[in-house]
């Protein structure tokens, strides 16, 4: 999205998300928050980026925390279409290969805005406590869970010790990525931890 707040950025404005408003305002809540973050999204910006009268938000949404909540509850949504759509691939290696090779795919829009989760649940860990912040929590710890049931399947020694080890790296890698707006960091990095996996040794 671009308004007048981000008039220099060149990225050319999204078109609003298709389905019932409930189901727009959500999916714009979620790419809002991720391209500018809790503190400088208003309701403003989500009812323009899901093409919703502002008044019609309240419909749907009593406050801004309510769309936070719609929008986590989209990231878990997301996450689990995904780990489905992987859980189809025959072999667990092959389906943390695919995970992996999905991240490099994001690289741009990891290297312009961070890890959407990873950002998320940092930020909301500075505002609220025990509330939105747990929440954010859970969708990092379903794929983590994911992830260690996958070494578990290969029979790798240590399988929650190698799930938080590819998991950090993804955000490790994310976050130099937009720190240093260098996508290609993704590229390198996920080809070395593809490198590392074909070469995990199982039981």
């Amino acid at each position: 999205m671009t308004d007048s707040k981000d008039s220099e950025d060149s990225e050319p404005a999204r078109s609003a998300p298709a389905g019932g408003k409930r189901q727009r305002l959500t999916t714009a809540t979620a790419r809002v928050l991720h391209e500018q973050g809790v503190e400088r999204t208003t309701i403003a910006d989500i009812a323009r980026a899901a093409d919703v009268p502002t008044g019609n938000v309240y419909y749907y949404f009593k406050t801004k925390d309510e769309l936070i909540e719609a929008a986590l509850s989209e990231h878990t949504g997301n996450l689990a279409t995904l780990t489905a759509r992987l859980d189809r691939l025959p072999d667990p290696r092959a389906r943390l290969k695919a995970l992996i090779g999905g991240w490099v795919d994001q690289k741009d829009i990891t290297a312009r805005h961070g890890c959407p989760m990873g950002t998320l649940a940092v930020e909301l860990d500075k505002r609220y406590e025990d509330g939105l912040d747990v929440t954010a929590g859970q969708v990092v710890r379903q794929l983590l869970e994911w992830v260690e049931e996958q070494y578990r399947q290969l029979g790798a020694t240590d399988p929650e010790g190698l799930a938080l080890t590819l998991v950090a790296a993804y955000q490790g890698m994310s976050l130099l990525s937009n720190a240093l707006r260098d996508p290609e960091i993704m590229t390198r990095e996920g080809a070395r931890l593809i490198r590392e996996l074909e070469a995990l040794t199982v039981v």
